[in-house]
C-alpha cells in the first residue's frame, strides 16, 4: 500500500491491516478441493462503492490499474500473478493444439485431429472452471477412462508393441514431432498450475493439476498409437 493510499484510509477512518496480520487472524484451512474466498470489503455508506477489489490485499480501486488484470469478476491481481501465468500457459496450449490440427489435417489424418479436438475441449473446460471457480469433472480422454489411460501409459509394449519412452527423432515424421511438442507443453502447463494453486503444502485445485497429468499421459498414448500405425 502506498503512503498516499494509507493516508486516504486513515483520514476516512477506514480500518486496514497488513496482509500477514489478516491471514494470521483468519487462518483458513485449505484442502485440495477448496477454492480461495474472494476478499470482502466494507465500504462506508457515504463513500462511492469501489469497482475493483485487490485479491491479495483487499484494497479497492475506482479504476483498474494498468499493471493488474481480472482474476474473476471484479477481483484483480497483478499481471504476473501465478494464476495469470497459468492461464497464459493454458491459452498458449490451446493455440498450439489448433495449429497442430491444421498441420496434421493437411496430411488427411482426421482420426488424429479428432483425438486432439477431444483434448482441446477438456482444456477449454478447464479454463472455464478456473475462471468461474467451478470443479473440473472429466471421466475420459480420447475414449479411455482414467484407469485405461494409466494402464496404457505405463505399459505401451503390452498394448501397442511399442517400447516405453521412445526418444523422438525426425525420422518419425511431422505428426509425431508435433505430438511430442504438445506433450512437453502440457507438462509445462502442469508445473504452472502446481505453482499457481499451491498454498503451503497443499493445493487448492487438485482437480486441474490431476487433469493436466492425465492429458500428458493421453498424448503419450497417442504417440505410441501413431508409431503402432493405429492412426493410418
Amino acid at each position: 500500500m502506498t503512503p498516499a493510499a494509507r493516508e486516504y484510509l486513515q483520514q476516512r477512518k477506514i480500518k486496514f491491516a497488513k496482509a500477514e496480520e489478516q491471514r494470521a487472524a483468519e487462518a483458513p484451512r485449505i484442502v485440495a478441493t477448496d477454492v480461495p474466498p474472494m476478499p470482502q470489503i466494507k465500504v462506508p455508506e457515504n463513500q462511492p462503492k469501489p469497482k475493483f477489489v485487490d485479491y491479495e490485499t483487499g484494497a479497492y480501486y475506482m479504476t483498474k490499474p494498468e499493471h493488474m488484470t481480472h482474476l474473476f469478476g471484479n477481483t484483480l491481481v497483478p499481471k504476473d500473478h501465478p494464476r495469470i501465468l497459468f492461464r497464459g500457459k493454458l491459452d498458449s496450449l490451446q493455440a498450439l493444439i489448433v495449429l497442430d490440427q491444421v498441420l496434421i489435417g493437411e496430411d488427411g489424418n482426421e482420426k488424429l485431429v479428432a483425438d486432439l479436438d477431444d483434448i482441446l475441449g477438456i482444456l477449454r473446460e478447464m479454463m472455464r472452471c478456473d475462471v468461474l471457480d467451478e470443479e473440473l469433472i472429466n471421466e475420459s480422454v480420447i475414449g479411455l477412462t482414467h484407469a485405461e489411460l494409466r494402464e496404457r501409459s505405463h505399459d505401451p509394449l503390452k498394448f501397442f508393441n511399442i517400447k516405453q519412452m521412445v526418444l523422438p527423432d525426425r525420422s518419425m515424421g511431422k505428426s509425431y514431432a508435433l505430438l511430442n511438442q504438445l506433450r512437453a507443453a502440457i507438462r509445462e502447463t502442469e508445473v504452472a498450475a502446481a505453482n499457481a494453486f499451491r498454498s503451503g503444502n497443499q493445493y487448492t485445485r487438485g482437480d486441474i493439476i490431476e487433469a493436466l497429468n492425465r492429458l500428458s499421459s493421453a498424448v503419450h498414448i497417442m504417440m505410441c498409437m501413431y508409431l503402432a500405425g493405429m492412426y493410418q
